[in-house]
Order: structure tokens, then sequence, then C-alpha cells
């Protein structure tokens, strides 16, 4: 289906139908009518541009964009896609993922051991403030494994109300409390493994105290190492555009072999959350979420307050993706 002059729709096999005849992701090639071996960056960063309503639009109705075909073919050049998009930056100042800063926008997506994965979140919603747009791009696409696997929210609080109503009530009225142990030299075998120094972006445990309880976040010193409290923050929250309800928190975490020694969270009125909820919430991630293999040049963009992603086992190296925290 041509969608303009310069897009076009097309179908991969690991696209979901979602209602209306949409798919999930939305997936953006060059238009038939334009020769894509002569598209310049130029052109798709000034189709951005002509089009950036009719894209919002598809994004807020599909929840992901993945855009593949086009000439993205360096960092710098996904700054630029970036950058068309004209959106703010938000700083990734509290984050807990190890991550450098390559290009302009442009950051290392997670610096953690490629062999381990990531369990499904929406970005930063463990802070009071996240961003609303995520954007990643294919540098070197794997032999193997690696995939960035997505899932629409609100189907996860749907799913799991339907599956376990009283745990829901629970979250909805009382939110859950993250609490993260954190060292002050990075951890490379765990997923966050981001020291304190780099987390605020000091040295200094005052200024660190300082920039901690500007985010919402109480610390406690253990030694040289910070006790990082936040919350109680919202599990579920209410999508003003969708007019749905979407399942808002990285509960699967605190589960992680890697991360589950120094990240923990718990319902907002302190009780533990049920290992059988959990468990299902896993299962029905698998069942809902699509995995498509990465290729070079892949610009994959997500609505963050309607999906969660996460990362597969990279089985057969290379793999470098990298990401773009927007407002």
């Amino acid at each position: 289906m041509a969608t303009g002059k310069f897009f076009r729709d097309i179908e991969l096999p690991q696209q979901k139908p979602l209602d209306k005849g949409l798919l999930f992701p939305a997936v953006l090639s060059p238009n038939d009518n334009t020769d894509s071996t002569a598209v310049e960056l130029y052109d798709f960063e000034e189709a951005i541009r002509t089009h950036k309503p009719w894209l919002e639009s598809l994004l807020q109705n599909n929840g992901a964009i993945l855009f593949r075909g086009f000439p993205v073919a360096s960092p710098s050049d996904f700054n630029h896609v970036v950058e068309a998009f004209s959106y703010a930056e938000i700083p990734y100042l509290g984050g807990i993922a190890p991550r450098t800063k390559v290009v302009g926008q442009v950051y290392t997506a997670n610096e953690s051991p490629p062999h381990i994965g990531i369990p499904f979140h929406h970005e930063m919603s463990y802070a009071p403030d996240f961003p609303t747009k995520v954007f990643f791009f294919c540098d070197e696409e794997s032999g193997e494994g690696g995939e960035t696997p997505i899932v629409l929210s609100h189907i996860i609080y749907e799913k799991m109300k339907e599956k376990h109503p009283e745990l829901v009530a629970r979250l909805e009225e009382h939110g859950l409390t993250y609490t993260e142990i954190i060292m002050d030299e990075d951890d490379p075998s765990s997923i966050i493994s981001r020291n304190w120094k780099s987390k605020f972006n000091t040295d200094d445990k005052n200024v660190a105290e300082e920039r901690a309880a500007k985010l919402g976040i109480k610390i406690e010193w253990i030694g040289n190492a910070a006790k990082a409290t936040t919350g109680p923050l919202p599990a579920i929250r209410f999508d003003k555009e969708s007019r749905r309800k979407t399942w808002f928190n990285p509960i699967t975490t605190t589960y992680s072999g890697s991360a589950g020694k120094s990240f923990f969270v718990e319902i907002g009125n302190g009780d533990p959350l049920p290992d059988d909820a959990v468990e299902d919430y896993r299962k029905i991630l698998e069942e809902e979420c699509v995995a498509i293999p990465w290729k070079k040049g892949d610009v994959l963009l997500i609505n963050n307050l309607m999906v969660l992603h996460g990362r597969r086992p990279l089985l057969k190296p290379p793999r470098r993706i990298l990401a773009s925290l927007c407002k």
C-alpha cells in the first residue's frame, strides 16, 4: 500500500495483526516508485519532516515503526534521522544501564554482555521523568539472536487483569517501589552495571544525593555503595491518546539472573510480588511479543508509553545496536 510519495508499507512474517487491519509494528520502506538505490539520506530526512504528522499518527496507532531499506549507514546518519523528527533529547541522568555517547543524540543501547538477555521494560519506567519515544539503529546485524522483541503494553495489562485481577488492582492502588544497590565501579557482568558516579554524573556523594533528590530518588550510603529507592511510582498508566491503560513497569528485571542481586521491585505498600503472577507475566510477554531479526541500517521507533522492549541473547556475534531517547 502506497503511503505518500516516499514511503510504502511492507509486511514481514513476524508482524502481529491488530484491530482495524493494522499490523504491529508498522514497517516502512522506500516507495516502489522510488529507486531505493538512488535514495539519499537527505531525501529520507526531508520525507520525515514533510510527513511527520502522518508518521506520528502511524506511531500512535501501531505503537512502533520499523524503517527498513533506507540509506542509514552510520551512527552519524542515524543521528541525522533522529534530528529530522526534531524531538527534544532526554538526558539519561539516573538511568541504570551502562551506556556511552557515540555522536549527537546517539548512545550505545546497553553495554552489558550481549549473550545475556534483557527483560521486557518501558525505558526508564522506574524514573519520574522518562522518554516518550525511543529510537534504535542497527549498526551491525547479528549472525543469530540479539533481536529486540517488542510488545504492546495495553495487551499485557488486559491479559494480566484477566488472569490476576487482585494483583492488578493492588498495583493500580499502590504502584511500585524500586530499590537499586549501586556500586562505585561498573559491574560488566550485569545488565544494570552503571556505577553511581556515572548515574549521577559526579564523584561527590553530596552532589549525588542532591541530583538523586531532584529525580525523586532517596539515597542511603552503604560504605562506597549507594542504596537508591524510588517511588512508589505508578505501575499502570493511562495513555491519553489511545484511551487505554498500559502495563508500565519492569517487574521481571528483579527476577533476572544478572540483575536480581542489585535491583528490587515491590508493591508500593511494601508487599512482595507473587511469584506465580510474575511467571504468568513472562509467559504472556513471550506469547504476545514480536521479534524481527535486525538488518544493517534498520531504524526502529517505538512509543515508549505504549510498547515494552527487551533484548534476546546474542547467539552469533557481531551485533551493534545504538539508541536515542526523546521526550
